[in-house]
């Protein structure tokens, strides 16, 4: 197997931080990290976290990945769906499957806990990571188009009467 693969826990969040950096980083928006180690450690030891995560370690321990998920639901089927907001392997990691193995614990669990479908987002200029969804058999899905409402934007609708 090319790297264990567990469930993140409170004591994880500097690992988890560390990699949200470097794919903030990989993304071309280095700066745009927010959060903190301390967030994110207190998000996870809440009673109902926000997210769930997998991590990726390989034969010495050390954190080389992750998978940072959540529950949505879809109402049409009637069911939860499982979102991936983020999913990356340190550079000197990949080309070992390891991105591989995390898609498919998480398909494992999408299936074991009843969910319709399993939902992720990609920027449009990352040909490897679309080539390699592609080739897991994920689609893209053309007819819709992500929206978001952030800062004073965000502020500006929640005012509004």
């Amino acid at each position: 197997m090319p790297a264990r693969l567990r469930a993140a826990d409170p004591a994880d969040a500097a690992d988890i931080h560390r990699l949200i950096v470097d794919l903030a980083t990989y993304e071309r928006e280095p700066d745009a990290v927010e959060v903190t180690v301390d967030t994110l450690r207190d998000q996870l030891a809440s009673e109902r976290p926000p997210f769930e995560c997998l991590l990726a370690e390989d034969d010495a321990g050390a954190v080389v990945g992750f998978a940072l998920y959540f529950h949505n639901y879809s109402t049409w089927r009637g069911r939860p769906g499982l979102y991936l907001e983020d999913l990356f392997v340190d550079l000197a990691a990949r080309g070992r499957g390891i991105g591989k193995q995390l898609l498919v614990r998480l398909a494992q669990l999408a299936v074991e806990r009843g969910c319709a479908r399993m939902d992720w987002a990609v920027l449009d200029w990352n040909a490897p990571a679309i080539a390699f969804y592609e080739s897991l058999g994920a689609r893209a899905v053309a007819d819709w188009t992500i929206f978001r409402l952030t800062g004073p934007a965000l502020s500006d609708l929640a005012r509004a009467t």
